[in-house]
């Protein structure tokens, strides 16, 4: 399936705000993936630009988003509210279903950005088909959220991030539909060090390639 996408910036109304994004697509994209971004980043961030080109290159479309407005984003407590983030993202999601019909939409996550993609693929109505999350914070998501997944998730998670490792491996025990988790060595929280991000960004497009192919097969399946 292929969906006509205007690139550009979007506006994404969600309660009383309006979130900004920037939408971008190849020709003929094979699927759309949400980005979440982390406590302090921003649709800006580059790190989750450099993931979304190499998605882009692949054949993926991208939507980058502030899930928070500048004001909430200068609020420490706003930004580590799950249920907010949530509430965004899956508003997000809807809208896609809309802008991106018949595309497989897929959540990437970074820090508490993808206990908010959790929550969000826990709910059936947003029809998540695949979850990646980088230096995550997934087990703010609740193990009965993530109980609920049944989106395949992959969890990468720097080799030097001890602490995130440990929480990472508990929550991928609460997944209980198919997951994996994988630790780069020698990556620190944000996988600064060279070639680490690439590492990144080549496992997330596998797998948002992977799971797509799989639910193209099963609906080509007679």
């Amino acid at each position: 399936m292929s969906a006509t996408i205007q690139n550009g910036l979007v506006k994404i109304p969600s309660g009383q705000v309006h979130m900004e994004g920037m939408l971008e697509a190849p020709p003929n994209p094979a699927g759309i993936i949400l980005f979440a971004h982390g406590s302090g980043s921003s649709r800006l961030s580059p790190r989750n630009n450099y993931v979304a080109q190499i998605l882009r290159e692949a054949g993926l479309a991208t939507l980058l988003l502030d899930l928070l407005t500048p004001q909430e984003d200068q609020q420490y407590r706003t930004r580590f509210d799950i249920a907010l983030l949530s509430e965004r993202l899956e508003a997000a999601a809807h809208w896609l279903q809309t802008e991106a019909a018949g595309l497989p939409r897929g959540l990437f996550g970074a820090s508490t950005g993808a206990a908010a993609a959790l929550q969000v693929a826990a709910r059936p109505a947003c029809a998540v088909k695949a979850v990646v999350s980088r230096g995550g914070r997934p087990d703010l998501a609740g193990d009965e959220a993530l109980a609920q997944v049944r989106a395949p998730t992959l969890l990468i998670v720097g080799g030097l991030d001890e602490a995130v490792i440990e929480l990472n491996r508990t929550a991928c025990a609460s997944l209980t539909g198919k997951k994996e988790l994988v630790i780069v060595p020698g990556a620190t929280h944000l996988f600064e060090e060279p070639g680490k991000l690439e590492k990144v960004a080549g496992l997330a497009r596998d797998w948002f390639l992977r799971h797509f192919t799989d639910i193209e097969a099963q609906d080509a399946a007679p």
